[in-house]
């Protein structure tokens, strides 16, 4: 028996799942993202993940490059802009694992990784998604 299967998001298709995420965050937040670019990869490269201490590819998800706000929303001359990479297999791994809707991974992330731009790091990001709902 031949079972076919979708054609999986292209690049393109998460691409425009962050600027939806973008669309939705709001204010106070949003007017500091402006300039932040948003990249696509199949995976990290080996130099990231060294740089991370991450011996698995398929553990990170994303990415924020850049200074972060806390150290200067200017950015210095022959700096690029922030960024942000989502790391397309990874996510598509997490999708089919969890069940989760892509829509709300790619949010997630997004979410995370601009809170890095804004100075906070993983430990206060999960400390902040652990508190119960007001």
């Amino acid at each position: 028996m031949t079972r076919s299967f979708a054609t999986p998001p292209s690049p393109a298709d998460f691409e425009a799942l962050a600027h939806a995420a973008f669309a939705r965050i709001p204010e106070p937040f949003a007017p500091h993202l402006d300039g932040i670019t948003v990249h696509v990869e199949e995976f990290a490269d080996a130099e990231t993940l060294d740089a991370l201490g991450i011996a698995d590819a398929w553990a990170l998800t994303g990415l924020y490059h850049g200074r972060s706000m806390d150290t200067g929303s200017q950015w210095i001359s022959g700096e690029l802009p922030p960024r942000i990479t989502l790391y397309r297999q990874p996510l598509l791994a997490e999708w089919c694992e969890t069940g989760v809707l892509l829509e709300d991974l790619v949010t997630h992330v997004i979410v995370h990784e601009v809170g890095h731009h804004f100075g906070l790091s993983d430990a206060q990001m999960h400390g902040l998604e652990d508190q119960p709902d007001a």
